[in-house]
């Protein structure tokens, strides 16, 4: 079983700088997963298994280490091989996923053996944690390549493809279709390699390229499912784009804008869904392609290689995710263009209200000031009028008293003063407030 080293502490030789704290783990990954080394003839058995709890993982792989008394696994390992008795596995957990590859002795005639006659710790693989995502049969087979009447019969779905590869020294045969039990058969004879490192390495790839290919098509799904709403959103977004060309009201406009926050509430919610499929689709992708180029295929006459099939069936699915993905950022930036525009208008016909407002205001405010002066002036009139009576009385009781006080002329005069003053007063009152 592999062993993970323990951290280093301290400095990296006697009197040297200290370590950096990630030494040892940056150092460990790039060696974390090896490729495997076995030897044909050989039987491969792979589940990928999504959704799962990488400490239920751990666990379970503890667990069989118990059943079959081999060293358990250190925690926090990402990568596990044990060899047991009948088999050996080797686990690793990735990011999505988590895979177990049984690598099994040859036994008997049969290429491809249904998967409950195998000699597979069964119970313990029906108790592991998530969903299987990919599953693959391979064979990987020495001596003369089996015949092809042989080889049609193993696969019913009739559309075989393969060739050769590892540059010609091994050739490949499958449908990449799962059969009755749910796994994708595979052939590989090994041909002239004779390096148990060289089979390993060509094994992991086939299997690899199987497993990303379904997790890739992850994507697929969730495109389709969005699909008709992206489609009513355009629709509805294209109807509003119309309207607002006519919309003259504020209360057209505002109804406009909340029908497009809508669109845009809903496009949030289903942006929200797609990024990260989309993205570890993409990335996914890439590295099915990087797996197909390291195999250096070389077809055959008449027959796909595993690279001309991925680019006719799982290229179409992945450049629809993308459409799908680029649809998705055009509309959020069709809708932020429309919610910008519309805002725009509502508020220049706000601004258009306010300033008529405004000038309604305006002119309320000089009719006020215009009425306040009519009244100054009736009210100069009403007070020059009473102060002009207080004068005639007093001049009449002066009379009484024996002075010598004419009280026609002195209310005469009174009249002019009072008048005068009060204008004077009231001008200098005005003064005093346009100064403040």
């Amino acid at each position: 079983m592999s062993q993970e080293p323990a951290p280093s502490t301290g400095a990296a030789f006697v009197g040297g700088p200290a370590l950096h704290p990630q030494f040892d783990a940056l150092a460990r990954e790039l060696h974390a997963r090896p490729y495997g080394v076995v030897a044909a003839p050989a039987r491969i058995v792979h589940l990928a298994l999504t959704g799962g709890d990488s400490a239920v993982e751990r666990a379970a792989v503890a667990q069989l280490c118990a059943n079959h008394r081999v060293p358990v696994p250190p925690a926090g390992a990402s990568q596990v091989q044990l060899e047991c008795e009948g088999f050996r596995l080797t686990w690793e957990r990735h990011a999505e996923f988590a895979t177990y590859t049984f690598v099994l002795p040859w036994q008997g005639d049969a290429l491809f053996l249904p998967v409950g006659a195998l000699a597979l710790p069964h119970d313990w693989i029906a108790s592991l944690p998530g969903q299987v995502v990919a599953a693959v049969q391979l064979a990987l087979i020495v001596g003369e390549p089996p015949p092809q009447a042989t080889i049609a019969e193993l696969f019913e779905g009739g559309n075989i493809v393969g060739g050769f590869a590892a540059g010609g020294l091994a050739q490949l045969w499958t449908d990449l279709r799962p059969d009755r039990d749910h796994f994708v058969r595979m052939i590989a004879h090994s041909g002239t390699m004779t390096s148990p490192r060289q089979a390993g390495r060509l094994a992991q790839r086939l299997l690899e390229i199987e497993t990303y290919t379904m997790m890739a098509l992850l994507a697929l799904p969730l495109a389709r499912e969005i699909s008709p709403s992206v489609t009513a959103i355009e629709r509805n977004l294209t109807g509003i784009a119309e309207a607002t060309t006519g919309a003259d009201a504020l209360e057209d406009e505002q109804a406009l804008l909340t029908r497009l926050l809508g669109l845009a509430a809903e496009l949030a919610t289903l942006g929200a869904r797609t990024p990260y499929r989309f993205g570890a689709a993409r990335a996914y992708y890439a590295l099915v392609q990087k797996r197909i180029e390291e195999l250096r295929e070389r077809r055959i006459e008449g027959r796909q290689t595993i690279g001309e099939f991925m680019e006719r069936r799982l290229s179409p699915a992945m450049r629809t995710c993308e459409t799908m993905e680029r649809r998705l950022e055009s509309l959020s930036e069709r809708v932020a263009r429309a919610s910008d525009m519309l805002r725009t208008r509502i508020d220049i016909t706000l601004a258009a209200q306010n300033r008529d407002l405004l000038l309604s205001m305006n002119r309320r405010a000089r009719l006020q000031l215009r009425l306040q002066q009519t009244v100054e002036f009736f009210s100069i009139a009403a007070i020059t009028y009473y102060g002009a009576g207080l004068v005639g009385d007093i001049a009449h009781g002066a009379a009484v008293l024996g002075f010598a006080v004419d009280e026609p002329l002195a209310v005469a005069i009174s009249v002019p003063v009072i008048g005068g003053l009060l204008l004077v007063g009231l001008w200098a009152f005005h003064e005093w407030l346009g100064r403040d």
